[in-house]
């Protein structure tokens, strides 16, 4: 654990000109004195670090001192490669490895080009959850990451469908995990059972267990192409039905975000010109009546159904109770 520590330090000095005993204390995580004690292993280990005192003083190294323990591991390589995915490195407990590799790249640059990622950093940040839902982090999600990145078998116990009450029948599975997906906050793995690739949801696992042994990976497996391919597909089994609406310009433009974005373009491209009056209709792809009551209902005036009649109906009574409030 100190030699870790210790090395760790001697990255942080080399990497920037100079660190008061305070920063090194806060970057490492130990007090002041400790941090002032390791200074001194250091300096008796040959490693030419010291102390200057006043205001602009702080710990240093000589200058031109370079470290040769600059070699990534392979898992700080692989965490380096998600570093701009903070959370995303937290949940899968990688934020360590990623930290040392950041500080292995920053010692081996140049100076004139070490603040490159506090630069990056401050220009660009990826925050992967939705609106208005708070994320909720897999506990399982760490032991299925390590999994991934070691192409190990899972041996897991999983809970098929049971809506949101998460009830469901329990299943064993054998898988070969090939990756994970962070979808608008929620974890996914993609993996292979048996001889059909699968998507299954991070937090329907009960249970997980990393085998010995290893699988064999099929390099010609693309991780993006894959899950591109299979998001599609859901979307369009979710529309199970369709409606016809007549909409304005306006509502034209508002419909693509009032359900399925791709479903909406779609029905539009496909609507007859607008007439006169430049309303148009269209026949809609929904999940369902109900859904689609809620999602089009947004749209008021600039939208009018024309079947379904049940559907039809439901509007016109929302009408006339929005009607009685507003007299």
């Amino acid at each position: 654990m100190r030699a870790a520590r210790l090395i760790k330090m001697v990255l942080l000095l080399q990497a920037r000109p100079a660190m008061t005993a305070a920063e090194l204390a806060a970057e490492l995580e130990v007090s002041e004195r400790t941090v002032t004690r390791d200074a001194q292993a250091l300096s008796d280990a040959g490693v030419p670090v010291y102390a200057e005192r006043g205001r602009a003083g702080g710990y240093r190294l000589v200058g031109g001192y370079r470290t040769r323990l600059t070699g990534l591991a392979r898992d700080e390589a692989e965490a380096l490669f998600l570093s701009g995915l903070p959370a995303a490195l937290r949940e899968m407990g990688l934020e360590d490895a990623a930290s040392a590799a950041r500080l292995k790249v920053s010692a081996a640059l140049l100076p004139s080009l070490r603040d490159a990622s506090s630069s990056a950093a401050r220009r660009f940040h990826l925050d992967a959850p939705s609106w208005y839902s708070e994320p909720d982090t897999p506990e399982l999600l760490p032991a299925i990451a390590d999994a991934v990145w070691d192409d190990r078998l899972l041996r897991t116990r999983y809970r098929r469908g049971g809506g949101r009450d998460r009830s469901g029948t329990e299943v064993a599975r054998e898988l070969a995990p090939y990756g994970l997906v962070l979808k608008a906050g929620v974890w996914y793995l993609c993996a292979r059972a048996g001889e059909d690739f699968r998507v299954y949801r991070i937090d329907r696992f009960t249970a997980v267990e990393a085998a010995e042994e290893r699988f064999e990976r099929d390099e010609a497996f693309d991780l993006p192409g894959f899950w591109a391919e299979r998001a599609a597909g859901f979307a369009r089994s979710l529309l199970r039905t369709e409606v016809t609406v007549r909409v304005s310009g306006r509502g034209a433009r508002m419909l693509v975000y009032a359900g399925d974005r791709a479903a909406a373009a779609a029905a539009l491209a496909a609507a007859p010109e607008p007439g006169a009056d430049g309303w148009r209709t269209v026949t809609l792809p929904v999940e369902s009546l109900d859904v689609a009551f809620g999602q089009l209902l947004a749209l008021g005036p600039e939208l009018e159904v024309v079947a379904p009649e049940e559907l039809r109906v439901r509007f016109a009574e929302a009408a006339e109770r929005l009607r009685e409030l507003y007299r």
